[in-house]
C-alpha cells in the first residue's frame, strides 16, 4: 500500500509540539487505509526545509508539506530547489490567494504575493470551496504536495484531489481503520468479546487497547477497493453491537463528553453538577465541547463540608452521621444542585482521590457518583486504584458514563421537569 510522509514547515517546531499541524492530516489519511510513515515538524528555514524535504522524498509514495506562517513560502521555494526548477508567477494562484483574503474581509497583504511564485511545472490543487491552493509535483516517482497550513483547508485537498491520486496508485488491498470506544468492559472481556465476534473473518485485524479508563479496538477492514473495505465494517457493526452492546459508546473521533451532550440534547434534557473530589472537572470536560450551552447549565465544586451545607443544601446531621464519602451525601448532593440549578438532572461526585484521606472502611480511590431527576436518584460506588491524578480522571469519566446510561434508557422521560 501506498505510504505517506507528512511535514510541517513554522517558525519555531518547539512551540507546536502540543498543537502539531500535522496530526489531523495523519487521523484522515488512517482513516482511509493509508499508512503514515512519518510526521516532523521543520524550522523555518530553506535549507532545513529542502533537507527535510529530499529524506521525505526518499520514501516514496505521497509527502505533504504543509506552511503554517512564512513556512508556505519556504516549502516553495525547497520543492523549486529539489526539483531543479525556478519559481514563476501564477496568475491562477495570485487570483485565488486574493480572494482568500477578501472572504475574510481583508486586503491582500503585499507578503501574500510570494504564494502566488510556484516550481514551474507544477500542478495547482485549487479547494473546492475557495481559499488558498495547494501544488503538487512529481520527484522521482514520488508524488509532493505543499498546502496551505489551514488544517480544514489542507483536509479538503486532501480528500478531493490527492487520496484519489494515492490510492489510484495501490497496488495491494486497501483497508479503513476505525476505533471503537468502549466504557464499562476491562479489556480481557473485550479480547473474548472481540474474539468472538470476528471469527472466521477474513482480511479483518483488530487490537485492543486501555486508554485513560476506557478501552479502544484498533479495527483494520482490507478489502480490493476503500468501499469494498468499509462494506465490510457496515456488515460486521451489527455483530459488534451486539458483542459489546450499551459499552460500545462512539468510534473514531468521538468522545464521551461530546456524546453525552448528543444524548442530552437529542433527549431534551439539561445538566448541572456538584463536584467535590474531581474539582470541576467534569464542567471542564462538558464544556470543552462546543455548543454545550444548550445543555449544561452549571458546575459547583464543594469540596469542603460547609461549601456542600451553604450551597447545596446537604444537611449538617447528614454528614455528621454519614460523611462527606457517602451514598447518602452523593444523593443530597445530586438532589440539591439539580433543585438549585432547575434543571432537568443533576450530577454528583463525591470520594477520596488520595493520596492521604483513607481509612479501612473507605479506602482511597472510593468515589460515590449520584443522579438525580426529578422523581428518583441513582447512586454508584467506585473503588478506583490510580494515583491522584488518574482516580480524579476516572470519576469523571464514570460520572459522564452515569449520564450516558441514563438518556439510554428507552422508559426514561424525554424530559423530567
Amino acid at each position: 500500500m501506498t505510504s505517506v510522509e507528512l511535514l510541517a514547515v513554522v517558525p519555531d517546531p518547539g512551540l507546536w509540539l502540543d498543537a502539531d499541524p500535522t496530526t489531523i492530516l495523519a487521523r484522515l489519511f488512517q482513516r482511509h487505509g493509508v499508512p503514515v510513515r512519518g510526521r516532523r515538524l521543520v524550522a523555518l528555514d530553506e535549507d532545513a526545509a529542502e533537507h527535510a524535504l529530499r529524506q521525505a522524498v526518499e520514501g516514496g509514495g505521497l509527502v505533504i508539506c504543509l506552511g503554517a506562517g512564512g513556512g508556505a513560502e519556504r516549502a516553495r521555494q525547497a520543492l523549486a530547489r529539489l526539483t531543479g526548477s525556478r519559481l514563476v508567477l501564477s496568475e491562477g494562484v495570485l487570483e485565488a490567494v486574493a480572494a482568500s483574503y477578501a472572504q475574510r474581509g481583508h486586503a491582500m497583504p503585499r507578503r501574500a504575493e510570494a504564494l502566488a511564485l510556484i516550481p514551474q511545472g507544477a500542478t495547482l490543487l485549487a479547494p473546492p470551496g475557495g481559499g488558498e491552493p495547494g501544488l503538487l509535483a512529481e520527484v522521482g516517482g514520488t508524488l509532493v504536495a505543499v498546502l496551505p497550513g489551514d488544517a480544514g483547508v489542507a483536509s479538503t485537498l486532501v480528500e478531493a484531489q490527492l487520496l484519489p491520486r494515492l490510492l489510484h496508485r495501490a497496488v495491494e488491498p486497501v483497508s479503513r481503520l476505525h476505533t471503537l470506544k468502549l466504557v464499562g468492559l476491562d479489556g480481557a472481556e473485550v479480547e473474548t468479546r472481540l474474539a468472538g465476534a470476528l471469527r472466521g473473518q477474513a482480511d479483518t485485524g483488530a487490537r485492543v487497547v486501555d486508554v485513560d479508563g476506557e478501552v479502544w479496538v484498533r479495527l483494520e477492514l482490507r478489502g480490493p477497493t476503500v468501499a469494498a473495505a468499509e462494506r465490510r465494517f457496515a456488515e460486521l457493526a451489527p455483530v459488534l453491537r451486539a458483542a459489546f452492546g450499551a459499552a460500545w459508546y462512539g468510534q473514531d473521533e468521538d468522545s464521551l463528553p461530546v456524546v453525552v451532550g448528543r444524548l442530552l440534547k437529542t433527549r431534551r434534557l439539561t445538566l448541572a453538577v456538584a463536584e467535590s473530589c474531581t474539582g470541576g472537572l467534569i464542567g471542564h470536560r462538558l464544556t470543552d465541547v462546543a455548543g454545550s450551552s444548550a445543555y449544561f447549565e452549571r458546575s459547583l465544586v464543594v469540596y469542603s463540608n460547609p461549601a456542600k451545607q451553604t450551597l447545596l443544601g446537604v444537611p449538617a446531621a447528614l454528614l455528621a452521621r454519614f460523611g462527606a464519602v457517602s451514598a447518602e451525601c452523593a444523593e443530597a448532593m445530586a438532589r440539591g444542585v439539580r433543585a438549585q440549578a432547575e434543571t432537568d438532572l443533576g450530577l454528583s461526585v463525591t470520594g477520596i482521590a488520595g493520596p492521604e484521606g483513607g481509612t479501612p472502611t473507605k479506602p482511597v480511590g472510593t468515589v460515590f457518583i449520584g443522579l438525580a431527576d426529578l422523581r428518583s436518584v441513582t447512586v454508584e460506588r467506585h473503588r478506583f486504584d490510580r494515583d491522584r491524578e488518574g482516580n480524579k480522571a476516572l470519576a469523571a469519566l464514570w460520572g459522564l458514563e452515569l449520564v450516558r446510561r441514563y438518556c439510554l434508557e428507552p422508559t426514561r422521560p424525554v424530559a423530567a421537569r
